[in-house]
């Protein structure tokens, strides 16, 4: 996509308070983990091998999948067609499969996959959508119920490789809160009653790229992060009232990434990222705990939190405030990287810096000159995300370039690089990778998932295939996997 659209990791195997464990209620599950701790879950799949069943979704939604006891939830935005004029219409070309676009060297699907609103700085659509949740029964793939958030003309203009449905929504087990952007949060109990909604304004995003910031929900509280090119905050709603509790006013430009909760042996965090820091929060009064500055690198991928640590990336330069300094621990290339990869600083990566923050940190913990910071464990440049979060599994973290089929591996202590290889005949990975019994998942947008055993070296031991292409993170629940196609809808996988 754009170098802002980044999907976020969080791999600590916490739950929600309160909420069945196994149950997966926001973007990339328990704590935004994207870690499950089932066991029976299927390395294998295909076509014609452990599909239980597969859903279309009309429209085009980015968000992910989440799970409430025996329903799947997932938001779309349906362009409506556009009114008829006198003019003879043009007979219409048969589109194209994923594949054949891949071919043909192609990554949109349908007016640049996705992205049926504008093509970066651009205006709005002048179409109507739906806006759209979908509730499906989590055995058989039937629709439930699905209502109508909205039909109108979108407010903002979207990338193309983007979708008016990009956040994914948030349940606390009786409620489900879909976010849709500048559109507004709409608040819906597990029938699909409207209990309340919630219009947070509209403001210009960069480059006319539109949003995909997740909500996150902790006791009481609903938090939206609305970074934007004008007036960017964060706000704390009640979350059964919608009223706003608290908000604070943020210095930072448009952002794509998630907050994310981090509940950890000193306290509970709500982490915001950021284009020129990541800030994390009191999320009951929204109190600033401790800052990061990232100079000019940009952090639109969600925090990611393991092994008492907090993992986020810049997607390049950044780690410094004006340019001075240079970072603690950083990952050496050496003999296990990718020949012909690009080395040094992005070669493989992000091209920015994966920082690993410690628990109870305070004030500002920029590293600035020779020193480290205080409240950092380790930061690793050149390792920073580009599109998919990085996971941990094994003692090791796990970052997927988007070009390149590109995987870098890293010590979990130190940050140090294990190796940075490339995955045979791998496509761009938008989607976030995930882990479940011992191994790490990989999915590509070309419909390939690539199985790897944790470890020092590279080692893939399944390469799954559906005919597809794969942005959504997973869900996991109940002992199956659902992935979401930008193609075809929902697949459950057990």
């Amino acid at each position: 996509m754009i170098s802002g659209l980044f999907a976020v990791v969080i791999t600590m195997g916490l739950h929600l308070i309160g909420a069945p464990s196994d149950d997966w209620l926001t973007f990339r599950g328990p704590a935004a983990s994207g870690s499950s701790q089932e066991a029976e879950l299927p390395v294998s799949w295909g076509a014609e091998e452990n599909i239980a069943w597969h859903t279309e979704i009309p429209g085009r939604g980015w968000s992910s999948p989440i799970v409430v006891g025996n329903k799947v939830f997932v938001t779309t935005a349906v362009e409506l067609p556009a009114e008829k004029s006198e003019e003879p219409e043009a007979e219409e070309e048969e589109e194209p499969s994923p594949a054949e676009r891949l071919a043909r060297g192609g990554r949109g699907g349908r007016g640049g996959r996705g992205g049926f609103g504008g093509r970066g700085q651009q205006g709005p659509p002048d179409t109507p959508h739906r806006f759209q949740i979908y509730c499906l029964d989590r055995e058989t793939g039937k629709v439930l119920w699905n209502q109508v958030a909205l039909e109108d003309k979108p407010r903002i203009p979207t990338h193309r490789s983007n979708t008016y449905a990009s956040e994914t929504p948030v349940s606390d087990g009786q409620h489900v809160y879909a976010y849709f952007g500048m559109t507004g949060l709409y608040c819906y109990d597990l029938d699909g009653k409207l209990v309340w909604k919630k219009d947070l304004g509209v403001y210009p995003m960069q480059g006319g790229w539109g949003t995909s910031s997740s909500p996150a929900l902790h006791g009481d509280h609903v938090f939206i992060q609305v970074d934007n090119n004008e007036s960017s905050f964060l706000v704390a709603l009640d979350k059964k009232t919608g009223d706003e509790k608290w908000r604070v006013s943020r210095k930072e430009g448009s952002t794509w990434g998630s907050p994310v909760i981090w509940k950890n042996e000193k306290r509970t965090e709500l982490v915001a990222p950021g284009s020129q820091q990541v800030i994390s929060y009191d999320p009951a009064t929204g109190k600033v705990l401790w800052e990061l500055g990232i100079g000019g690198g940009q952090c639109s991928s969600t925090p990611s939190i393991s092994n008492g640590l907090l993992f986020f990336g810049t997607s390049g330069g950044g780690g410094r405030r004006g340019g001075g300094g240079r970072r603690p621990n950083a990952a050496p290339q050496d003999e296990n990287q990718e020949e012909g990869g690009r080395g040094g600083r992005g070669g493989g990566g992000g091209g920015g810096t994966l920082f690993a923050v410690k628990a109870g940190a305070s004030g500002d913990i920029t590293p600035t000159g020779e020193e480290g910071s205080e409240g950092l464990a380790w930061a690793a440049e050149g390792a920073g995300p580009q599109m998919a979060s990085p996971v941990v599994a094994g003692g090791y973290v796990y970052v997927l370039s988007q070009r390149g089929g590109i995987i870098q591996c890293l010590d979990v202590k130190t940050g140090k690089l294990v190796y940075r290889k490339r995955l045979p005949d791998a496509a761009a990975f938008w989607a976030s990778p995930y882990t479940y019994g011992g191994k790490v998942f990989c999915p590509d947008d070309a419909g390939k998932t690539f199985v790897i055993e944790p470890g020092p070296e590279l080692k893939i031991v399944a390469t799954n295939t559906i005919e597809d292409q794969f942005w959504a993170s997973a869900a996991i629940s109940q002992g199956t996997v659902f992935l979401r196609g930008t193609e075809g809808g929902i697949y459950a996988i057990r």
